[in-house]
């Protein structure tokens, strides 16, 4: 190969490399805005419940709307707390959430370990009905459950509103999935050594499949939190109203039938900010159970 070749070719090889830098930064700085567009338009909501809630009412009610509040008004977040009582629905849906998710674990764990560990007749079988049900929307529950309940008067109490959802087919499943990652030596060593199945599993298998645990108890927590249809049916009164279903018409005047909007969306920014911390500082650990729970079906 001549020097005029090597030159040549040395000059392509540079311009195809240049090329590729110019590909990569464009592709870059596209990826980049259309992650900052998709972020803009799902943050655009929560952005606007807030400049809501600082407003008055008469600059609520202007066309076209103001994209800031021209006086802030933070008495509405006082006025909301109160009007709504939210410090009982608080007490009310943390009792609610956490006796729920305690119950739910027991169950949840217990159920997981038998279908992971022990033989029992019809256990496939039965494994597979429990999976068959999670192809039924919830929705068509909603009327056998609520006849249920009436028929044990349970109307407007906490249990109708703890009981109906303590098993979960699908915190049953993540969980036996985490417990099969669990070498089953361990089970047949511990018994060896005379280790009673409860002693194994809460000795064994909770400590290693503790992340999956922490994400059940999280995801348990936000679904008692934003419960809305079956709180709204069945606990209407003052002392068992949830936080969803108590701001329904809490700022709506009985007489005039007007709602003041922006004490309404200080209340739901209230309401919200608690999921907000949530997502924040616990979302490493709901992917982490999530993604350990389904290596090995």
């Amino acid at each position: 190969m001549t020097e005029l070749e090597k030159f040549l070719l040395e000059k392509k090889l540079e311009r195809e490399k240049s090329r590729q830098r110019v590909v990569r930064v464009v592709a870059q700085v596209l990826l980049y805005v259309f992650l900052i567009t998709m972020a803009l338009i799902v943050l655009f909501p929560f952005y606007w419940m807030i400049i809501s809630s600082l407003k008055t009412l008469t600059e609520y009610q202007q066309s076209p709307p103001t994209f800031f509040p021209k006086k802030i008004i933070w008495g509405n977040y006082a006025e909301a707390f109160h009007t709504a009582n939210l410090g009982k629905l608080f007490m009310n849906t943390m009792y609610v959430g956490v006796v729920s998710t305690l119950l739910s674990l027991v169950i949840t764990v217990i159920s997981a370990f038998a279908f992971a560990r022990l033989e029992f007749k019809g256990k496939n079988a039965l494994f597979a009905a429990l999976l068959g049900t999670m192809m039924i929307p919830g929705e068509l529950f909603t009327i056998t459950n609520y006849q249920t309940i009436y028929y044990l008067n349970w109307q407007n109490t906490f249990t109708v509103l703890i009981v109906p959802f303590l098993v979960s087919v699908f915190y049953i499943y993540l969980l036996r999935q985490n417990f099969l990652q669990i070498p089953n030596e361990l089970y047949l060593a511990a018994k060896v050594d005379g280790t009673s199945d409860l002693k194994y599993l809460w000795k064994v298998m909770i400590p290693l499949a503790l992340p999956t645990l922490i994400s059940i108890t999280i995801l348990k927590m936000m679904g008692a939190w934003n419960s809305y249809v079956w709180p709204n049916l069945v606990a209407n009164d003052i002392d068992h109203r949830m936080i969803t279903n108590g701001l329904r018409n809490a700022f709506t005047d009985a007489n005039t039938q007007s709602t003041n909007y922006p004490v309404q969306m200080a209340a739901v920014a209230l309401v919200s900010f608690p999921l907000f911390l949530v997502f924040i500082f616990l979302r490493k650990y709901i992917m982490k159970g999530v993604s350990r729970s389904g290596i090995k079906g």
